[in-house]
């Protein structure tokens, strides 16, 4: 599993995916469906997600309700925002549907 802060046109949410890549085409094409087809991504340590959000990590990775490949940690950008410091972010991917 892998986490991400992607920043999109409605503000920054963070995801955990079962993706190797956030530029896997499968998981790109998961996020437009959802209408997300721009943004603006950072690598989050799996272990500082789950640090950081405590139970609700469990409750969302263990949600039948979700999809494996695709789950929303969290909605509010302003708390993702407040958890995690650009300096432990990884390198930025960039995307931009044609």
């Amino acid at each position: 599993m892998k986490a991400a802060m992607l920043f999109t046109g409605s503000g920054p949410i963070v995801i955990l995916t079962s993706y190797a890549s956030l530029e896997d085409p499968a998981l790109l094409k998961r996020l437009d469906g959802k209408g997300i087809s721009k943004f603006l991504a950072f690598d989050v340590p799996i272990e500082m997600a789950e640090a950081r959000y405590g139970g609700h990590f469990q409750n969302v990775l263990h949600n039948l309700h979700e999809s494996d490949d695709l789950r929303v940690l969290d909605y509010n950008g302003q708390r993702a925002m407040q958890l995690f410091s650009f300096k432990e972010l990884g390198e930025p991917v960039y995307h931009e549907a044609a």
